[in-house]
């Protein structure tokens, strides 16, 4: 893919955090360096905007995640984990961060969506075509949907690079 960046550029980064903490455990049982992350989408460019969509939990444990998050001038978003009876869980940000990225899309020249959930894929088609703007996946790509990678305008493969984006643990 051949993509153009140059620094001029205001970018928007949205970050589906549950499909990379799952991601980056279940492959590798490590956590994701989300200043790296950040940093990699940015390329240098103009960030207008970075937000992580979270999950919240009745024990709170994950406050100091999110405080992190935000003094790497990442914004988040929090949504209350459901429990529903019999004990399933879900927590899901699909929609929410959907519709942030299309309500962004004017006001910016490219979106970078750190996620590799194959349930974006008419997201990504749409900002392109309807909203003109350059839409760049980064994601785990052993878990990245392949249709996802394949309507993206560049792919950034975090497992290329599994010291960059990942902390903690021992690495496979």
């Amino acid at each position: 893919m051949s993509v153009v960046k140059h620094k001029e550029q205001r970018v928007g980064v949205f970050i589906d955090t549950q499909n990379l903490y799952h991601s980056a455990k279940h492959l590798y049982k490590r956590r994701v360096n989300f200043g790296n992350v950040l940093k990699d989408g940015l390329s240098g460019r103009s960030l207008v905007r970075a937000i992580a969509y979270v999950i919240k939990t009745e024990t709170g444990e994950e406050r100091p995640f999110f405080e992190a998050l935000q003094k790497l001038g990442i914004e988040t978003k929090t949504k209350d984990l459901q429990i529903f009876y019999g004990g399933a869980k879900k927590g899901d940000w699909d929609v929410g961060i959907a519709i942030d990225a299309i309500k962004a899309a004017p006001k910016l020249d490219t979106i970078v969506l750190v996620s590799g959930d194959g349930d974006f894929v008419s997201l990504v088609e749409y900002l392109k075509i309807k909203e003109g703007c350059q839409v760049e996946v980064m994601a785990f790509g052993k878990s990245a949907s392949g249709k996802l990678k394949e309507v993206s305008d560049d792919f950034i493969d975090m497992d290329e690079n599994l010291r960059r984006y990942l902390i903690g643990g021992t690495q496979k």
